[in-house]
């Protein structure tokens, strides 16, 4: 007997198999951080591409009630006679409602798993665009932003809480709801307007560093400069309305 073949190990084919770890490409796209982002980044561009036609529908409003209540009425017979009324438009709020779904889901996915990747907190807090005001206005004004479309669907769609109510035409409803004696209504709409524009500030620069287009100096600063700019525009784009039909020049 060879020295030490005692105590050698026998091998057994029965032993039990400890199961492989879950790789990404066994979770699938979604189940990576990629491919959380790359639905962050599809479903955050329908949704400010929806911004963007949103907002020039409601500056039409300053072209007089007719022009505005007949740009509402072609969002709901667009298509026709092909179509059904309301069926374009019944299709794009069903694409939106999911896109901010998804979006929501990306955006507390990706933040739970970057809390697990890093459970203990830093000693000393870095000054940083995630350490800084960026995660307090997508965390919390993500939550603003919800409650106000919901408010703003039962107010300007369905009229349930606009003093018009709901078979009042759309210029009307949009008068009524910003009015002086309603100024709650307009400040929280400036206070989700303001939500909106930080928002997307954030969402294009991260968008702009996934890519890689920060690493020049130059480049970056224009682009944080476009970003302020587009956020702006929508930003003034979205208030001008509501402020000018409570200081009465739309009315």
């Amino acid at each position: 007997m060879d020295r030490g073949s005692a105590t050698a190990p026998v091998p057994t084919h029965n032993a039990p198999r400890t199961p492989a770890p879950r790789t990404p490409a066994r979770r699938g796209l979604l189940g990576t951080s990629a491919g959380r982002k790359a639905v962050m980044a599809v479903t955050g561009a329908v949704l400010v591409l929806f911004l963007i036609a949103h907002m020039l529908g409601n500056l039409k409003i300053f072209l007089g009630a007719d022009s505005f209540n007949h740009y509402a009425d072609w969002l709901r017979t667009v298509g026709s006679p092909a179509l059904p009324n309301r069926t374009v438009l019944t299709i794009t709020e069903i694409v939106l409602a999911l896109c901010v779904v998804l979006h929501m889901w990306a955006a507390v996915s990706l933040a739970r798993r970057a809390a697990k990747a890093r459970p203990v907190k830093y000693a000393a807090k870095r000054k940083s665009q995630a350490n800084g005001y960026a995660t307090h206005t997508m965390r919390y004004g993500g939550v603003i932003i919800l409650l106000f479309v919901i408010w703003h669907l039962l107010d300007m769609t369905f009229g349930t809480v606009n003093p018009e109510g709901g078979d009042a035409t759309p210029f009307a409803r949009m008068v009524a709801g910003f009015q002086p004696d309603r100024w709650w209504v307009t400040l929280f709409y400036l206070v989700a307007m303001v939500m909106v524009g930080l928002h997307l500030r954030h969402g294009l620069w991260s968008a702009f560093q996934s890519l890689g287009l920060t690493r020049r100096p130059r480049v970056r600063r224009a682009l944080q400069t476009g970003a302020v700019a587009v956020s702006a525009v929508l930003v003034l784009g979205f208030v001008a309305a509501p402020i000018c039909v409570m200081i009465g020049v739309v009315k």
